[in-house]
């Protein structure tokens, strides 16, 4: 069992440096597996550091739990720091002046509440200015998340990791071994690792001489890195391709189709992140990539390796130049708020390439099959209309599947999630007060030729 309490010398400064700890302690499954392995945390205490919906609050909840654990929990706190490239912060905790050099045991560290209200905006001011001595404040506002699982801990990834506009990061929580014995029987077979391949293409910066109508998709960027954490997250080899002009796009996807590992994995995964019209996105060089030849490369003709297999699209760009501008809700609660400014990321019309896909004869299987089944596909806007995004953040459409895989994809399967995704969609507007954007609406939807329940299972391998 462990002893009562830590050091009071650990306590103290743990205390000490509580608000900065708290500001700048991320707090990611490999810490938590850290402190679970040294005997540190239990289960129990784990998921509920884990269930918390903010970084901030997860770091609280931890420093209320420390102090509990025994004399070993300083140190071994400090080693799950320096596991994870926080080495700033246990330098920080091991550095810390002392007054007192007795050992005493406590019993409780003095943190009753989490901050919130007043006292968290109090919290947050004093290790702001904290901060301010030693990050420099020429640094530019940051534009995504950059925490990777190894993280160099420079000056600038201190900065973004403070960035309240960052996507989500919780980490996707995981499948129970109840779920999935409930529910394996009526859904896709979803067990194999890796769950499959994922393949993300994102058009971010376009030909200024060949496309000199498509602007820089300022944010994209923090798109494709998002759903390279998530769907690695969820067990998927994710490949990621930025700013390929039409043909590049058809070769790459062509070669994706291709793998013969397909043969062995349970379901695939395409994003695709660009401007667009209704049934095409745009190249970097101005020309148009059909979606609908993207569609039957994945059929069952011509991907075998993946029939009956689940094959999940998501695409990113606006169907039409069409802006959504809402419609007064005659009766329900009246808005009060609107979420931060964003950005619109405008379509451009286009003509679609004639091109056709000349391909080898595939051989039918002797039971025979629909030409196109067992898809899903998420659109981040409605037929003729703009999709938008945020410069910062990234798009609405990628930041709400972002959240909702993370948060519910253990336990509610992808038709839904898709569900909740346009719920949350349908809540937001634009805020840029005096331009046409302003309280502008997005609308997103999915069309689905799935046979089965989708459950991607998160984080659970059964046992044979």
């Amino acid at each position: 069992m462990l002893e009562c309490g830590m050091l009071e010398r650990d306590r103290l400064t743990l205390r000490r440096q509580s608000a900065v700890l708290c500001k700048q302690l991320v707090v990611d499954e490999i810490l938590i597996q850290s402190l679970q392995a040294d005997d540190i945390l239990t289960e129990s205490m784990a998921e509920s550091i884990m269930a918390e919906q903010t970084s901030q609050k997860r770091s609280w909840r931890l420093l209320l739990l420390l102090p509990k654990r025994g004399p070993r929990a300083f140190n071994s706190f400090c080693a799950a720091l320096r596991d994870t490239e926080q080495q700033h912060l246990c330098d920080l905790l091991t550095q810390s002046p002392q007054k007192d050099g007795r050992e005493t045991h406590v019993e409780s560290i003095q943190l009753d509440e989490e901050p919130e209200g007043k006292a968290g905006q109090l919290l947050i001011q004093t290790a702001e200015k904290k901060r301010e001595r030693f990050v420099d404040s020429s640094l530019p506002l940051p534009t995504q998340e950059a925490i990777a699982p190894k993280r160099a801990r420079t000056h600038d990834s201190m900065e973004f990791s403070l960035d309240a506009d960052s996507p989500i990061t919780t980490p996707v929580l995981p499948c129970t071994s109840a779920f999935y014995l409930s529910h394996c029987q009526q859904s896709y077979r979803m067990n194999s690792s890796p769950r499959g391949f994922a393949l993300v293409i994102s058009n971010v910066t376009f030909d200024a001489c060949a496309a000199p109508d498509l602007d820089h998709r300022k944010g994209g960027e923090v798109d494709d890195e998002v759903l390279r954490k998530v769907f690695t997250e969820l067990d998927y080899l994710v490949t990621v391709h930025r700013n390929l002009p039409a043909q590049g796009m058809k070769t790459c996807i062509e070669n994706f189709c291709r793998l013969p590992e397909h043969r062995t994995v349970d379901s695939c995964v395409v994003c695709l992140l660009s401007h667009g019209v209704e049934g095409a996105v745009y190249g970097t060089d101005g020309q148009l990539l059909q979606l609908d030849w993207i569609f039957e490369a994945f059929d069952n003709v011509h991907c075998p390796l993946l029939q009956n297999k689940p094959k999940m699209f998501f695409i990113q760009a606006c169907r039409g130049d069409e802006m959504d501008c809402g419609v007064e809700q005659v009766d329900g609660p009246a808005r009060t708020c609107s979420p931060s400014c964003e950005q619109r990321d405008a379509g451009r019309e286009g003509q679609g390439s004639g091109d056709s896909r000349q391909r080898g004869d595939v051989g039918r299987p002797r039971i025979k099959l629909p030409q196109r089944s067992d898809m899903i596909c998420g659109f981040a806007s409605l037929k003729g209309t703009a999709a938008m995004r945020n410069t910062k953040r990234g798009s609405w459409f990628i930041q709400e599947l972002n959240t909702a895989l993370r948060l519910h994809a253990r336990d509610t399967h992808l038709a839904d999630i898709l569900v909740q995704v346009n719920g949350r969609i349908k809540e937001r507007e634009g805020y840029a007060p005096g331009t046409a954007h302003h309280r502008c609406k997005e609308m997103s939807e999915f069309t689905s030729s799935l046979c089965k329940d989708l459950y991607l299972f998160p984080k659970y391998q059964p046992q044979y």
